[in-house]
């Protein structure tokens, strides 16, 4: 089992997704997430993929999208840091990633398939990775990070959107 990291495996900005997440197996932990997403999101109107909230905040599809990307990036940096490539990786503009994605012109249930082909991905990566591999160290905002403290902040990224989605999106 992939033990919660502790505070010094990542920088504080992180917690904020890493408390999210509840004390159980992380691998059965992803898999339920993803059956969560699905269902959450399964059946969507075309209407309520576009919503958004406010003007200036990303429609339901670009939040659904950036879900995706984020996992696919941490999902690397986890890679290369379990197996033992000393790397410090620099930070990403998710604002840019997401404005160039374009995600409206995709179907929100398409959207929705990438975004648990994504994590099918992590979940193999996850339960495919050796016990020392966990604990090995990369480099993410000027501070050390373990490949599990990223695993926990994927999970935790997902809880802390999927609270956005119920609480602002679906809810109007």
């Amino acid at each position: 089992m992939i033990k919660r990291p502790k505070m010094n495996e990542y920088h504080p900005y992180f917690e904020r997704y890493i408390e999210l997440v509840p004390d159980q197996g992380l691998l059965e932990i992803l898999k339920k997430q993803q059956e969560a997403t699905t269902n959450l999101l399964r059946g969507i109107s075309k209407e309520q993929g576009e919503y958004r909230y406010k003007a200036e905040k990303w429609s339901l599809k670009e939040v659904l999208g950036h879900m995706a990307d984020i996992e696919r990036v941490l999902r690397y940096h986890i890679l290369v840091i379990a197996r033992g490539d000393v790397i410090t990786f620099t930070p990403f503009d998710k604002d840019l990633y997401n404005t160039n994605a374009d995600f409206s012109r995709l179907d929100l249930q398409d959207i929705l398939l990438d975004f648990s082909i994504v994590r099918q991905c992590t979940s193999s990566l996850v339960s495919c990775l050796p016990d020392g591999g966990w604990v090995r160290t990369g480099t993410v905002l000027n501070h050390p990070i373990t490949a599990r403290a990223l695993a926990y902040i994927i999970a935790g990224h997902e809880l802390h959107h999927q609270a956005i989605i119920k609480e602002r999106y679906l809810l109007k």
